[in-house]
């Protein structure tokens, strides 16, 4: 006899944590997350399916197969995971766990799932983050993201987290974590968006030198034709 699993029909759909990267496509239109483990090959978007890291046709999640989401049922559980050297970079989820699920002492694995919120450390250099820059690796049409000062932009990609959270849509919600202040917001009045704007600018000004940077190098190649 085949061993059954009792079945939930929860009035609404769980709630977990998990911990992952942020992601940018290529071409900077969309925004995702990719996992720390099992899944850290297939970028998934803010709303999304699972489908098997194994390539195999089932469904995902399947009792004889490690495919699906995973998360925890318990914040401190997930917030515990960003300790490791390895994982510092990542950021840290709030997820809705939707479709076929399977309940674990520790969390659930699943089919579907909608990232709700996501929490971003501070910068390597410890101050509170504004953006989200390239961390310097990636996945094919994906660079990975990292927590980002204004100061530590400089020329690399770059999003705010209010940029980041509308591209991925959905509702998803995007805040900085603990970090030390800049001075440079001391004694300005709360809710004015100032983080935002000195990432906004520090961005633009990333962008501007880019551009110069591609004119000085246009310039070389014209006067090396003459």
């Amino acid at each position: 006899m085949r061993v059954r699993l009792p079945e939930e029909r929860p009035a609404e759909p769980p709630t977990g944590f998990k911990i992952a990267h942020p992601m940018l496509s290529q071409d900077g239109g969309r925004a995702g997350f990719t996992g720390v483990s099992l899944g850290g090959a297939l970028p998934y978007g803010v709303l999304d399916e699972a489908h098997c890291v194994y390539g195999l046709r089932h469904r995902a999640p399947h009792r004889r197969c490690d495919c699906g989401f995973h998360c925890v049922h318990d914040r401190p559980a997930a917030e515990a995971m960003l300790c490791t050297a390895e994982h510092r970079a990542a950021v840290l989820l709030e997820v809705t766990v939707l479709g076929a699920y399977i309940r674990f002492e520790l969390g659930f694995r699943y089919a579907r799932q909608r990232v709700r919120a996501a929490t971003v450390g501070p910068c390597a250099c410890g101050t509170v983050a504004v953006a989200l820059a390239d961390a310097g690796w990636g996945r094919p049409g994906w660079r990975g993201l990292a927590a980002s000062c204004a100061g530590c932009v400089r020329g690399r990609t770059a999003v705010s987290l209010a940029t980041f959270a509308r591209l991925g849509g959905e509702g998803l919600r995007v805040r900085a974590g603990g970090g030390a202040v800049e001075s440079a917001g001391a004694g300005l009045p709360e809710g004015m968006g100032v983080s935002e704007l000195v990432a906004e600018a520090a961005l633009l000004q990333a962008r501007l030198d880019w551009f110069q940077s591609q004119l000085a190098r246009l310039g070389e190649r014209g006067s090396g034709k003459g």
